[in-house]
């Protein structure tokens, strides 16, 4: 099964960040993917109680989030939404297309638990780590979550 070997790619790098943050365990991992990804969602989904078995992640939530399919026209130079089997301008209509996004499978977050560090951690911090908000920066990784 494909998606056991993706899950397997995930955990890794979840359990590598984990680590680098001294956490406990990891509550919760947000994925972002593509329909042009090669990798379906509820497959992932059902293979990754059994990947995460006896790791930080076990028993932590899995959340996929879709991402949409989008073109850059190389005519016009407008950005739109298509189609998996239509990727086509919607303003002018042009087959000259490169693809935004939608063939992605990124881990776009990950939430720990890290036990308290005493009297330096802010109330106020929070948890979960994204590449969006530096969560790879702080974790020592450029923020390349791809997954491919």
């Amino acid at each position: 099964m494909h998606e056991l070997s993706v899950c397997l790619s995930l955990l890794d790098q979840v359990q590598s960040i984990a680590r680098e943050h001294g956490a406990t365990r990891v509550e919760r991992i947000l994925l972002r993917i593509g329909p042009l990804s090669g990798v379906e969602g509820e497959l992932l989904r059902s293979a990754y109680p059994i990947a995460a078995a006896g790791t930080l992640a076990e028993g932590a939530v899995l959340d996929i989030e879709p991402a949409a399919i989008r073109v850059h026209c190389t005519e016009c130079g407008a950005d739109s939404d298509a189609a998996a089997n239509r990727l086509l301008c919607a303003a002018c209509g042009s087959h000259r297309t490169r693809l935004v996004s939608g063939d992605e499978l990124l881990l776009a977050r990950v939430e720990l638990a890290i036990p308290d560090a005493g009297s330096d951690a802010s109330p106020d911090a929070d948890p979960g780590l994204s590449p969006e908000q530096s969560g790879a920066e702080r974790a020592g990784q450029e923020p390349t979550n791809s997954l491919h």
